[in-house]
């Protein structure tokens, strides 16, 4: 059947189509020049117009697109049009049985995926909505006339949910999901995976144990139990048998930290198949089964006072030897770190070399950790530090070779060589990752070699899961290489993740989490995140004291602390241990008295905590940013907010803490976090 524009209307209309025809299962308009062929399956609406004279047919098309026919005598017009919307109409309800048909079998896919016994991932959406526009796609009738029929509405907006609403359907599903497993392994999670002070995991940290995301990110305040959860964590995996033992890496910050997390795993899993390992175990392993190699690990670095020993003799022979290096290192120290040195041969300075030991040490891992060429480090300098990058590397190029020779003469290998060899390995395919579910442990404290190691076993094993556990507000290892944007900035790295939040502290009481925590969060870099406690403390579990009345403190602490309970004293830098403790066993013998870094204490915990030095100027704290040419360029950037990692650090020996805190000032020349403190409330004393 056909329809054509009357000569005249042709003319008039100027149009490029002055015919149609119905063909099988669709029409075709055309022209002189111009033809249009429109199957029924792209074909929306059709509309028959009548003009001042002629008759005027529509056809819509998918995108808005419209096809137009003019100057067709109208009663030739009206009669090709009730046709053509018969026999189209007819098309298209046999076609909405089809379409019905395949819907139909899509959802039932649906409430298939609504029934699993499991997490539904991110990626299970992604696979439901590709399917959905498959499905959208070998429909024989355009989607937008589908909820015109009765058999398809309803199956077609539940695919549309799935598309627009997808999110949110997942989310109520796992939620459902996480409350029914909450009921089903009750008895377990109350007897089966306890925490350290052997209560029942709470809500926040059985639902982080629980989640199947593929990366997750478990925000573990000070003393909510983020051992606890990677414990319980792998114990679920085992019970839900979502992997074997064999499947599940456990990775800690170093050695003594895995020895704890053993020991746990043992306690609550009874288990030994699971173990965890630091990162250079790892790595160790790893260059075991892709070279056939088995390094052996210096003893220089597992012995920090050997290693400290041996860079201070290296250094000292070579300040003894060259009077040129001599010079250059009196210029560092002096000019660039305002230390004051002693004339002549001041590298026999017994305070000196202890100090500079330290710094030594971490200059050395950093060029290590960097891995590259002494020339790449001055290149990826910035304009402002090349020149002192440079004579500063002069420096300590032959504490370098002499770390080098040392580790080759024994044989051996260090850390940073260890990750360098495993990264390697695993960029060349010689090693292909078997594990299906990686737990680290402290991840706010990794450095960007250690998160390379990570990104490459998640390349080898697209499909493995990243269940990390850290604290940002204790990052306080930028020194030695950590970048706590790899934290902050989960989602860049590992994609789109969960984060949880333990928002429980078992360690302190409330009084003490409320200082810390907003103290610490005056950064608002730092991660929003509520910390509360379920011990009530008054306003005098925080007390700012004048540093002189330590030992009256002591005398008063002598009178009421039980012999079981254990005092900690800390300090910014371990040379500022007070004289008096060398006579503590006899005038406090009573008192269970030890002193640490605030460094070294962390991951500690007492029930009464000392803060030491809380002063400016000499021996700071907060310390003032100071740093060498070598850190400024290959550490990370620092933050923008001052004093950000020393706010840190004191929020670290503020929850330390289970009872009771003092911050020792000097008041004549209190620290700027003094000042802070008592804005937040904390009452400063004369005397304890």
């Amino acid at each position: 059947m056909e329809l054509k524009s009357t000569q005249i209307g042709q003319r008039l209309a100027q149009h490029p189509y002055n015919r149609v025809r119905l063909l099988n299962a669709g029409i075709e308009v055309s022209g002189d020049k111009h033809q249009y062929l429109i199957p029924f399956n792209q074909l929306i609406a059709i509309q028959c117009r009548r003009g001042i004279v002629w008759g005027e047919l529509e056809f819509e098309l998918p995108e808005s697109k419209v096809v137009r026919l003019h100057g067709t005598e109208w009663q030739q017009t009206q009669h090709f049009y009730h046709y053509l919307l018969k026999e189209w109409q007819k098309w298209s309800f046999e076609m909405s049985d089809v379409s019905a048909d395949v819907l139909a079998a899509q959802v039932n896919e649906i409430a298939k995926i609504k029934q699993q016994n499991r997490w539904l991932k991110t990626e299970d959406l992604a696979s439901v909505r590709q399917q959905i526009e498959e499905t959208f796609q070998a429909l024989p009738l355009p989607l937008q006339r589908i909820a015109q029929f009765e058999n398809c509405r309803d199956d077609y907006r539940i695919c549309l949910d799935w598309l627009d609403k997808g999110e949110q359907t997942i989310q109520t599903l796992n939620q459902q999901w996480v409350e029914h497993m909450l009921v089903q392994y009750r008895q377990c999670f109350q007897t089966f995976f306890q925490s350290t002070e052997t209560s029942p995991l709470n809500r926040s940290q059985c639902q982080a144990v629980i989640n199947g995301e593929q990366s997750i990110l478990v925000l573990a305040g000070a003393g909510s139990g983020k051992t606890a959860v990677l414990v319980a964590r792998a114990g679920w995996l085992l019970l839900r048998q979502q992997a074997l033992p064999e499947q599940i890496l456990l990775l800690a910050f170093d050695s003594p930290s895995a020895d704890e997390m053993n020991e746990r795993i043992q306690a609550r899993l009874a288990t030994k198949e699971i173990k965890a390992n630091p990162f250079h175990a790892l790595a160790l392993h790893i260059i075991q089964q892709g070279s056939n190699k088995s390094p052996k690990i210096s003893a220089l670095e597992t012995d920090a006072q050997k290693r400290r020993d041996f860079l201070i003799q290296e250094w000292q022979k070579q300040c003894r030897e060259k009077k040129a290096q001599a010079k250059g290192w009196r210029e560092w120290l002096n000019e660039e770190l305002d230390w004051q040195l002693p004339e002549g041969e001041y590298w026999h300075d017994e305070s000196l070399t202890t100090r500079l030991s330290v710094r030594l040490e971490r200059w050395l891992e950093l060029m290590r950790m960097y891995g590259g060429s002494q020339k790449e480090m001055i290149e990826q300098a910035p304009a402002t530090y090349s020149d002192v990058l440079q004579k500063h590397l002069r420096l300590m190029a032959p504490l370098l070779k002499a770390w080098k020779s040392a580790l080759k003469s024994e044989g051996a290998v260090d850390f940073s060589g260890l990750i360098h060899q495993a990264v390697n390995i695993l960029q060349k395919g010689r090693f292909i990752s078997p594990w299906k579910h990686i737990l680290v442990d402290e991840f706010q404290d990794i450095s960007p070699l250690r998160m390379k190691l990570l990104t490459e076993l998640k390349a080898q094993n697209k499909r493995s899961h990243l269940f990390a556990v850290g604290d940002d507000c204790q990052a306080i290892y930028r020194f030695s290489g950590a970048e706590l944007t790899i934290t902050t900035a989960f989602s860049t790295y590992f994609g789109k993740e969960v984060t949880y939040t333990l928002d429980t502290t078992y360690r302190f009481n409330d009084r003490i989490g409320e200082i810390a925590n907003r103290f610490v969060q005056q950064n608002p870099h730092q991660l929003k995140k509520p910390l509360n406690s379920l011990i009530k403390g008054n306003k005098k579990a925080v007390v700012i004291l004048p540093q002189e009345q330590l030992e009256a403190l002591l005398n008063k602490m002598s009178g009421y602390v039980p012999q079981q309970e254990t005092i900690l004293l800390l300090a910014r830098y371990h040379y500022l241990k007070p004289e008096l403790l060398k006579k503590a066993p006899t005038r406090w013998p009573n008192l269970n008295i030890e002193f640490m870094t605030i460094h070294a204490a962390k991951g500690q915990q007492a029930d009464y905590v000392i803060i030491l030095g809380l002063q400016q100027g000499k021996d700071a704290f907060p310390a003032p940013e100071r740093g060498s040419a070598i850190e400024q360029v290959l550490l990370p950037q620092p933050e923008d907010f001052p004093d950000a990692q020393e706010r840190r650090l004191l929020y670290v020996a503020l929850t330390r803490a289970k009872k009771q805190v003092w911050l020792m000032q000097e008041p004549k020349n209190p620290s700027i976090f003094i000042h802070q403190l008592v804005q937040l409330g904390v009452p400063i004393q004369r005397k304890p």
